[in-house]
């Protein structure tokens, strides 16, 4: 039995100013693609809902349907860390279920890790998971599960207060133990400045 798959690639080549190459996979073919092309990670979005169920949005996915392709792309046995998406609905109501559902993510279908929307609003359900010993990937911009309240794909961030609360969120999201965050549709700008203030 081999080492388990290290998120700590991403702290690591981030000190070594290194780029950490993340790629969405969906199935097995596409994680095998993604590792034979030399990605650092794989993560299984729920951007599947658009890619490959057709939807509009990301909300209607499912946490069976992340299960369901996570198991797909960790079969391809490459070695490299998946982190699965907490699709929308399992992190807005009791963090108990938030819990439940990642549990499936790694237990049932093979993830290392989940990724969770949104900085201090989640505060309890991230630390949930942290209590509960499974690595979160935080996710700040433009939130897809939030399209209804943002209407529509919009760039985040903009201006001297929304860049602030971004920012401060990424520092909320860093300290209380995430490994990694994505960063979506933000000014570049403001996305320099969150790498430089973060580990």
């Amino acid at each position: 039995m081999g080492q388990p798959a290290s998120l700590d690639l991403f702290a690591r080549k981030k000190r070594l100013g290194e780029k950490c190459v993340l790629l969405t996979a969906y199935d097995l073919a596409s994680a095998r693609a993604a590792a034979t092309g030399g990605v650092d990670a794989l993560l299984v979005g729920d951007s599947l809902g658009n890619v490959i169920q057709g939807h509009d949005t990301t909300l209607p996915v499912t946490v069976d349907d992340m299960v369901y392709h996570t198991r797909l792309v960790t079969r391809a046995a490459t070695g490299l860390p998946v982190i699965a998406d907490l699709p929308w609905g399992s992190f807005h109501v009791d963090p108990a279920d938030t819990v439940r559902a990642a549990v499936r993510l790694l237990k049932e279908a093979g993830a290392h890790a989940v990724k969770l929307e949104g900085g201090r609003k989640r505060e309890a359900h991230l630390r949930a998971l942290l209590d509960a010993e499974i690595p979160v990937m935080g996710h700040l911009g433009l939130t897809p599960q939030s399209i209804l309240r943002f209407g529509g794909f919009k760039v985040q961030g903009r201006g001297d207060a929304a860049a602030a609360a971004i920012l401060d969120d990424a520092a909320f999201l860093a300290d209380a133990g995430c490994f990694a965050m994505v960063l979506e549709c933000v000014p570049a700008t403001l996305a320099v400045r969150i790498t430089a203030a973060v580990d």
